[in-house]
Parts: C-alpha cells; structure tokens; sequence
C-alpha cells in the first residue's frame, strides 16, 4: 500500500499520516503491539489494553516514501472498563513525527442507524517479511497497514454497549489460536469523516468478520473529572448532546451550472451574511446572552399532534419505514438537529419568553460560523409584520432584505434587485420568527403560503396558536416540531448565584438567592416556593430576576417567596417587569472623576417614554420600531396641521426675511416699508405653503408613514433604472410648481398690492407669466436632477436606524442645495443683466449675486424644506418626533439618542434598521401600563378629549390598515392585550 496513494484518495477526516502502530514493551509478560491514531500534536489514541503495564511505549508513523519512522510515547490517560487510553508523544511535536506542523482537531460523533465506517490499523494477518532486511540469520517481520471497510450498527452489542463493525473477513485464519485481528486493537473507526470509537476486541465467536469497538458516546458515562481530562486532550465535545449524530441528513442538491450573474450573487451573499453575523453577534454580547455562561435551555420533539407524517420529514421513498428522528437537545445543539431533519423544514414552539429569540439568535451565528461558499445565508426575520392575503412571501421577505440591508436595493444584472436574486438564486434560509404575532385570522393563509413551496426554514410559535392553526388548515408540510422545556431549578441556580452579589458569612460562598434556591429545592410544594418556580421557568424571567436583584439594590429576591405580596406566579412576573427598567436606569452618581459610559436618564422618564413607544408600537400592530413610522399614530388631521405649520414657517420667515434686503436694494421706499412688505408677504406666502404643503403631505402619505428612501445622492452615481424616474420627476414638479407660484402672483397682485406694499418689481403682465415659468420650470429640473443623481445604497453601507436617518438628511440637505442653485442663478442672471443700476442704489453684477443669493434661500427653505417635510420620511420625522413629541412629553429631545442607549441597556434590541423590545412579553407589560396611566378611556374612567391629536387612546384612528375602527384594551395582565393575536 503506497501511502502518499492513501493520503491522496483516502476517506474524509482519515489520515493515513496520523496512523500509528504501538508497540508496547511489558513490565511481565511479552509486549504487545496496537493501533492507534494521532488526534493532536501531542496526543495519541489508543485502546487500553495495548498499553496496559507497559513499561515503556513506542510509536511508528508511516512515511511518505513507504518507510516508518519511531518515537517514544507515554499512558497519560487510560480506561480499562471503556477500553480507550491517550498516549502523549515524547519530545516537541514541532519537530516529532512528520506532519505534525500541520495537525488538525478530530471530530467525534454517534450514530443513530447502521452506516458505514472504516478503520485503518496493524492486523496480525498483515505480518509480512522483510526482504530487505539486514540480518544475516534470516528475515525479519513487519505488518502492513490494512484498511477495514464495513458498516456499523447500534442496535447490536447492546450488553456490553460497543459498536460491531462487520466487514470483508481475512480468507483463512493463519493460528487458530490466535485472532487475525490481533494488533488492529487501538484503530480509530471512522465514519462520515467522523471519529466513532476505537476497536477494542474481536469475538472468535463472531467469525472473522465481525470485531467489537469501544463507540464515542459511551464515554459519556465517565466520571465528571475523568470525562474533562480525557476532553482536553483529544477534543471530545463536553457533552454527548454535543456531539454529531450520524447519518448527517443528504446535502442540499448541487448548484447548476454556474450563470453570469453567479460572482454577483456570491459577492452579495457574502456581504449579507457578514452583516447578518455582525448584527446578531454585538446583540449577543449586548444581551450577556452567555455570561457568564448560557441557560441551559433544552428541547425535544413536541409530543402534540402538530406535524407531519415521519415518511414526508425524512423524505423517505415511497414504501420504507421511516423512524422518528432524534431531535432531543440544548441551545448548542440546535444547528445539528435542524441539519439532521432531511427536509430542512424545522418548527420550534415554546411559551412566551421561553427561549425561542434566543435560539434562533444562537441558530444564525451557529451555521454563519460554519457557513461554506455557495451556503443559504440565515436571516431572521419577525413575522408580526407579514399580510399574508396582500403580499406574498417572496415580496415580503425581498421588502424585509431591503428594509434592513439597503444595499441589496440595488439593481441586478439580470433585472430586479439584489433581493429578489438572492432569494430566486436559494441563497437565503428564512428564520421566520413569531408565528403568533400575525394578526388574528391570517394564519390559515400564511400556512397556505408557506405550503406553496416546500422550502427550507427555521420557524418559531407559541403552541397555542400553532395548534390552533394546525387543527383549523393543517400541518405544515415536511416540517418537524420542537417544543422548548420549561427550566428546572437546578437549569438557573448557578445562573443566578454567580450573577448576584455575594454574601459571604462565616467564610462560605452565598448569594442573596440562597435562601430561595434552597425553598425550591426543600419545599418545592410550597405556595411561595411554587409560585416563583414557575414564575421563573423562562430564560426571560431568570434574565430580569438576575438584573433586577444582581445590583446594588435594598430589595432581595427571599421578598418573592411572601405569599402575601406575590400570591400568584403572575404577581412575580408583573413584579420583575415592572421592576426592570428601574435596575437598569438606575439613578445613582457614579463617583468624582469618574466618567459615565452612558448618558443618565431618570427611570420615571425612561418609562414614560418607552411606555409611548410600545403603545405607539401596540397600535401599529407590530413589534418593529421603524424611525420613519413614529409619530403616524397621531391623526392624521393632527399630522397635516403639523408638517403644514413647519413649512409655513419654513417658507414664510425666509421670504419675509429675504422681501426686506430686496426692497432695501432694488427700490428707495425705505426701510419701513421694506420691514412691513417682509412681514406681510411672510404672513401671506407662509399660510400659503402652510396649506398647500400639508394638504400634499395628507393627500400623498394617506395616512401611511412615509418610507426612507434607500438611495443617496452621488454624482454620476445614477443607474437605468433611477434615469428612468428622470422625466416622470420633472413631470411632476412642473404640474406642482406651476399653480403654487401663479397663486402667489395673485396674492401679491390681489392682495398685498391693494394693501399699500406694492414694491413696483412684480414686472407686469410679463412678470406675472414668467413667475410661474420659473418656478415651474425651476421645480422639474430639481426633481429630474435629483432623481439623476440618485444611486443605490452602496454594498458597504451600514444597516443602522441611525445611518439610514443620517443618508436621508443627508438626502434633503442636497435638495435643498440644488433648489438654491437652480432657483437662484436665474433670479441673480436675470436681475443682473439689467442695464444700470435700479433705484439709483447698485449696478447691476452685484444686485444679482444679492437677489440670486436671496431668492435661493427661498427657494432652498420654501420649496427645498417644504418638499422635504412633505415628500420624504426625514421631514415626517423631524416634524412629528423630533418637535412635535418631545414638546408633548411623549418622547426626549436626543431621540436616537435614547433608543441607543435603550439598546446598550438590553431594554431594546436592534433587528436590521429597526428597534424592538427586548421582548413582546416587556413591550405588552410597558404598553398596558402607560395605557392605565394616560388612557381616559380605558374601564372606569371619565371620557375626555385627546389634547395633543397623538393617538394614544384606544379611539378611532384614521390610518390604511385599520381605517376608523377602534382597537379595544383590556386592563388585566400582560397577556390580555390584544395584539395582532399574541398575548
């Protein structure tokens, strides 16, 4: 067998290069030889019986030349009832056996159903002469390496717990006293590029193609101290639920042949998944989600009647049996287990707060750390959002891409967006969280949906509504079922010790939670002990009992155990919400010198605020806190009068402004006359723009939030498909432009005229028909200009609320610019070509550049700014949250700001380029409180009006999707509000 042959066309995971013999030297008795294979730099491994009572160990490698070369070894680790032994390679590794610079980890795993497997050892029927040898009396001995091929089961040798590995038996046997398979002891079984276990003995009983071996996952059955020894020198996995279960399930079909476009798609697919991996590792780390260590959330397959037939899930042929699969795990387990379901197709169910956000968060970083070229990029996304009956699910999920990844915007080759390809291309694998959270009665129809085509998925619900689904449309097709367990005492008890303060008396190590994790576990039957044992069977209600009682606080978690405050599991619950905000806003100074990493917000304040963001939230009906939709629950009446007040303002102080250094100039009636013509055409064009510019914001908004645009302004940056919005632009500021100003001409003709402010440079009946021209004219070419200049978010761009608000200011501020231009040089052209001075005041050049530079400031705020409060969802939001809210109490001034700091606080979590509530369970707690504190017309309290137009009140609303129907509240728990269906 020629080696460097092996090493090239060998199996997967098997080296020959690693393979040792062992040849043991005994205190007593004769030496034995083994196989072994080499795991590490250092380590070896081996079966225990080869080394047993050796009084020394030697080790031959095989060279790439056919040689052998040797070193001394040495039992580090050893045992006899498993059989398995690790031998440590005398000297440095470096310059030991060859290959060593190049060593890699080995995987181990267990099987669940017969597959096949290989060994490669130093049987006895392999002894061969040595031709070549140098003694005079006659040849000596070696074995060849022989490479078993076969198959394994678990379901054989189940006494004595070893794997029988059946393959091509040796033709005779040479000493019927002896085993053919002598000195093949030690060998690793491989499968699937897997360690399995090691070969331990051969029954004679069995014939000679039958050996037992000593398999992975019994080892499992070591003592803790002897279980971390041998992990840390072979690299076992910690736990069995760790390991890999074989068989894997069939890899996804090949890519066909690779298309133009492919670079392309890769390039993006790349990008996103290192943003999606960004994203979810810094909210990781921000949620101390494995500090200092994770909760020990478990699962199991779902004992309701919920899913499909086993057949459909493994995809068997028509006809074969098909067992249920083993989907019993922890949170680390949760990739393997998806990939072992053949159909990719994986629903988890659990109650509120009881793990789901976290494992899909532990699911996406798990596969984008292990994600190959060419792979599905895992992307969560929270259903509450999706309409089944109006969108599809490719359009909802392509709008969700864009949404939080604006560069996938961007136009492909092969037509439409880089969302839309991905998805056609299968590169995306949907991570569909919060089933519950649709809306009542779209269920049925996001089932039928998802039905349509069997694609690869990760899916989360609460059972009750699944079931109720299921019961009402049917299962969803080819999907397994995992329901998450409640957590156990013994699951949180270190989690929350070692994450509290300590009390340490009389030298022992305690906490303030001793005393309750000790009524737990003795009087578990107790009513305190009962009810905060249930209380706490969530990872979200440990997370908020460890922050609220792991600070300086006077209160202590013993207080949950008094019957008479907390009588039932919900009393502690309402309690550790209610008392979380107020931890981790906590007041206190820090000390002289030091500086606060944060900025410091009272909490009666925090929760003022973000009671009006989870209100705001709960009548938009979603958990998503878009920047651009704050403040569209307000009237729209409300809304109208507000962007129509800023603009007039806007409009009406500028070109009063602007009127006086005119007047000032160009005529020689005063500077009286110059101060009142300003103040009356400020009063009159301001009321003006002031209606025109908020009925333009209710008739094109209607009621909806406008979108940010997801382009920015770039020279020459423009694509075909924002050229072609070039003309239909233009268009439109034409037709918009042209009747605003010839209203203008008529107020200043009709009325400030006949007033006595006739300032004699209205310009006639020509001026009166080229007034309009221009700004007509002037308004299509800065729409078409703009929409030149437009190009897609580039691929490197950030996903952030902040960046994206940050590239629509950015947006109007360039609007605004190119108003001044284009408003502005034909007004400082025009009055500058005028022969001799006007008013006997200045020559022509410099009366232009003045009258250019004042007419494109007003251009610039009247109609840049207007267009910009009333086109673009940046003015939405400067109009209504960044004045109109914090001037009613409802939000703070540094309103990204705050969400920011929210975020740090673990309060909110950043999806994409929206916020949500850490979870719905808090955002329903926050809602219903600020409803019981604001709302006049929840049960029992006097009917008032709505002072500020904000909404907040369960009272008919005027908005798209609801039309002026009234959303109902019901005081009670968390659990009773309504929300698109969830509790």
């Amino acid at each position: 067998m020629n080696p460097a042959d092996s090493r090239a066309s060998g199996p997967a995971g098997l080296d020959p290069g690693r393979v040792v013999q062992v040849l043991t030297t005994c205190r007593a008795g004769p030496g034995r030889r083994g196989s072994g294979y080499r795991v590490s730099g250092h380590a070896v491994l081996t079966a225990a019986h080869v080394v047993s009572d050796a009084a020394s160990v030697r080790l031959r490698f095989l060279t790439e030349d056919g040689g052998t070369t040797e070193v001394s070894g040495e039992p580090v680790w050893a045992d006899a009832a498993m059989d398995v032994a690790v031998l440590r390679i005398a000297g440095d590794a470096r310059t030991g056996p060859p290959g060593a610079a190049g060593i890699t980890p080995v995987r181990f795993a267990g099987i669940t159903r017969p597959v096949e497997c290989e060994a490669l050892g130093f049987p006895r029927f392999r002894l061969r002469p040595d031709r070549e040898s140098a003694d005079g009396d006659g040849p000596t001995w070696y074995r060849d390496s022989h490479h078993a091929r076969g198959t394994t089961t678990p379901l054989s040798y189940l006494r004595a717990g070893s794997l029988e590995i059946t393959v091509e038996p040796p033709e005779y046997d040479p000493e019927p006293g002896r085993s053919p398979w002598e000195g093949m002891s030690g060998a690793a079984v491989w499968s699937g590029g897997y360690v399995i276990g090691v070969v331990s003995e051969h029954h004679r009983f069995d014939g000679l193609g039958r050996f037992a071996a000593s398999q992975v996952k019994r080892w499992y059955r070591l003592a803790p101290d002897r279980l971390d020894a041998l992990s840390a020198l072979i690299g076992l996995p910690a736990g069995a639920d760790r390991l890999t279960q074989l068989p894997l399930p069939p890899p996804r079909p090949p890519d066909g042949p690779e298309q133009p476009d492919a670079p392309e798609v890769r390039k993006a697919a790349g990008k996103l998944a290192h943003d999606v991996y960004e994203q979810w590792h810094r909210e990781g780390q921000r949620r101390r989600a494995g500090d200092p260590f994770p909760l020990a959330v478990r699962f199991d397959c779902t004992e309701r009647n919920v899913f499909d037939h086993w057949a459909n899930i493994r995809r068997a042929p028509s006809g074969t049996p098909a067992a249920p699969l083993p989907l019993d795990g922890r949170l680390d387990r949760i990739v393997d287990v998806y990939e072992s379901v053949p159909s990719r197709r994986l629903v988890v169910l659990g109650e509120a707060g009881s793990g789901k956000t976290i494992l899909t968060l532990r699911f996406v970083l798990d596969r984008l750390r292990a994600r190959a070229a060419g792979d599905r990029v895992p992307v969560i996304f929270g259903l509450g959002s999706w309409d089944p009956v109006t969108t599809s699910l490719d359009d909802w999920l392509c709008a969700q891409l864009v949404r939080d990844h604006p560069f996938l915007a961007a136009p492909a080759d092969s037509g439409g967006d880089l969302a839309g390809l991905l998805l056609d291309e299968d590169r995306i694998l949907p991570v569909l969280d919060g089933f519950d959270e649709i809306a009542t009665g779209l269920h049925g129809a996001a089932f039928r949906a998802l039905n349509r085509t069997i694609t690869p998925l990760l899916f989360t619900s609460r059972p009750a509504e699944f079931g109720r689904a299921v019961a009402a449309n049917g299962v969803l097709r080819e999907a397994a079922v995992i329901e998450l367990a409640d957590l156990t005492v013994d699951d949180y008890a270190d989690y929350l010790h070692r994450g509290s303060r300590p009390v340490r008396d009389g030298g022992a190590d305690s906490s303030v939670w001793e005393p309750v994790l000790a009524a737990l576990r003795q009087e578990p039957r107790g009513a305190g002990a009962a009810n905060v044992a249930t209380a706490l069977a969530t990872p979200l209600m440990v997370g908020l009992a460890r922050t609220v009682y792991g600070g300086a606080t006077e209160d202590k978690p013993s207080d949950l155990l008094d019957t008479e405050d907390f009588g039932t599991p919900e009393d502690v619950q309402d309690h550790l919400l209610s008392a979380f905000l107020p931890a981790v806003y906590d007041p206190a100074p820090t000390g002289r010198g030091s500086r606060p990493r944060r900025r410091r917000y009272h909490p009666e304040r925090a929760r003022r605020w973000l009671g009006h963001l989870a209100t705001h939230l709960h009548d938009l009906d979603t958990r998503d806190l878009a920047w651009w939709e704050m403040g569209t629950t307000m009237r729209l009446a409300s809304r109208m009068r507000v962007v129509g007040l800023l603009a007039a303002l806007a409009f009406g102080v500028t070109t009063g402004i602007g009127n006086v250094p005119v007047d000032l100039v160009a005529t020689d009636l005063g500077i009286g006359f110059a101060l009142g013509r300003g103040l009356m055409v400020g009063l009159l064009h301001g009321l003006l723009a002031g209606l025109v510019f908020g009925f333009v914001y209710g008739v094109v908004s209607g009621g909806a939030p406008r979108e940010p645009s997801r382009v920015r302004i770039q020279i020459f940056g423009g694509t075909r498909q924002t050229r072609a919005k070039v003309v239909p632009r233009a268009l439109l500021g034409v037709g918009f432009g042209i009747p605003v100003a010839v209203v203008l001409v008529l107020v200043d003709r009709f009325v400030v005229a006949p007033l006595g402010f006739d300032d004699g440079l209205d310009g006639g009946l020509v001026g009166a028909l080229l007034f309009p021209l221009e700004v007509g004219l002037g308004a299509g070419l800065v729409l078409g200009l703009m929409a030149w200049l437009e190009a897609p978010v580039e691929i490197g761009s950030a996903v952030s609320a902040a960046d994206l608000l940050s590239t629509n200011r950015k947006n109007v501020v360039v609007h605004m610019l190119v108003w001044m231009l284009v408003i502005g040089i034909p007004a400082g052209l025009g009055f500058g070509l005028v022969p001799g001075p006007v008013g006997g005041l200045m020559p022509g050049p410099v009366r232009g550049l003045l009258a250019g530079l004042v007419f494109g400031i007003e251009a610039a705020f009247g109609g840049g700014l207007g267009y910009g409060l009333s086109f673009t969802a940046w003015g939405q939001w400067v109009a209504l949250v960044r004045m109109w809210l914090p001037l009613t109490g409802r939000l703070p001034w540094a309103v990204i700001a705050f969400l920011d700091d929210a975020h740090q606080r673990g309060v909110l979590r950043r999806a994409g380029a929206v916020y949500q509530f850490r979870h719905a369970r808090l955002q329903d707690h926050l809602a219903r409180v600020s409803r019981a504190h604001h709302c006049p017309h929840r049960p029992g309290a006097p009917g008032t009006a709505d002072p500020d137009g904000t909404g907040n009140c369960p009272r008919p609303q005027e908005r798209p999707d609801s039309g002026n129907t009234c959303r109902t509240h019901t005081d009670g728990p968390d659990s009773g509000t309504t929300h698109g269906g969830a509790t």
